[in-house]
């Protein structure tokens, strides 16, 4: 298991932007089509921002599910929300507002 840190710089608007696509589970090639860059600039991006994520690879570890999760653990779950795919904890909190329950999934 890998530790992560959880941002070591602010992710520029690209980096987010790339980000926010790859959680839902698109390619380099269809992030590229997506925002109108080449696919080597997406290829860079991710791995700008697995360092901001303090994210390495190995043989054994796919990085881009690994950045995925601590994109999603940092900013949230966007990608779940465009889904509809409701979280299995959420009860109603103090302000009336919908929130998950449980601290880890």
């Amino acid at each position: 298991m890998q530790n992560l840190t959880i941002l070591t710089r602010d992710l520029t608007p690209v980096e987010h932007l790339v980000a926010g696509l790859l959680c839902e589970g698109l390619s380099n090639s269809a992030i590229a089509t997506k925002t109108a860059h080449t696919e080597k600039i997406v290829e860079n991006t991710v791995s700008r921002m697995a360092k901001a994520l303090g994210v390495s690879s190995s043989p054994d570890i796919n990085i881009r599910v690994l950045i995925a999760l601590a994109y999603r653990a940092h900013f949230g779950d966007k990608a779940f929300d465009d889904l509809n795919v409701p979280c299995k904890h959420l009860e109603v909190g103090p302000d009336g507002q919908m929130i998950c329950s449980k601290e880890n999934h």
